[in-house]
């Protein structure tokens, strides 16, 4: 049975309302991290951590989470992987970040114009094969990509965006300790999209039809000026 993905946060939630805010404030050019990024912040870390919320997001060096959603050191915990697939470290990984840091929030985090998106479509439609072990980065791709497809996806970033979706869906599928903290309301998880024009993060929504394209929605605060 696939796990449903539970409601999206509203604004009474503070670990997403923190990152919302942050975004925002970087997007518009108004970043107040720099303060919690300096020496005096590394003293106060040295001998723990308590982030707020762990990032799930590809390794793509234009979306690094703390700066886009305006954080300092010590605020998220961050795993990264290539078109954020999973593997069981990254598993291994989320659990730590429930069941030893605490976290009430996690955040899949895709992008636009995914590369690791892109390899993988290129397989399906022309049978280009990426050499190396990028191979298998794009061969555990290409379910979503097939399936987005099914659900009406047409763009790389509607694909990429409904990858975010299915990533959480897997994300419970395989792990029974996360799956739990999900369905107990103890974490959220958040599919989300960054874009890389605008620098904004926006939820994604899944399709209401399986003749529809997926869509995003911004909340309030996540809409552009």
């Amino acid at each position: 049975m696939t796990p449903t993905p539970p409601p999206t946060p509203d604004s009474t939630n503070p670990a997403w309302t923190r990152l919302r805010e942050g975004n925002t404030r970087w997007s518009q050019g108004r970043s107040t991290a720099d303060g919690s990024r300096g020496a005096a912040r590394r003293a106060e870390l040295t001998a723990s951590q308590s982030p707020f919320a762990l990032i799930l997001g590809c390794s793509d060096s234009r979306v690094p989470a703390e700066i886009l959603f305006d954080q300092g050191l010590g605020d998220l915990f961050v795993v990264r992987t290539a078109g954020h697939v999973l593997d069981t470290t990254v598993l291994g990984s989320v659990e730590y970040a429930i069941q030893i840091l605490h976290i009430c929030l996690i955040v899949v985090l895709g992008h636009e114009d995914c590369g690791a998106i892109t390899a993988a479509t290129r397989i399906i439609d022309h049978g280009q094969v990426p050499p190396g072990y990028i191979r298998d980065i794009a061969e555990r791709i290409t379910p979503d990509v097939l399936r987005a497809r099914t659900a009406g996806a047409a763009t790389i970033a509607q694909i990429a965006g409904l990858h975010t979706l299915y990533t959480i869906e897997r994300i419970q599928q395989r792990s029974a300790l996360i799956d739990h903290a999900i369905h107990t309301e103890t974490v959220t998880a958040v599919p989300a999209q960054y874009c890389l024009n605008t620098g904004t993060v926006t939820i994604i929504q899944p399709p209401t039809n399986h003749t529809n394209p997926p869509h995003t929605y911004h909340t309030p605060a996540l809409q552009s000026a």
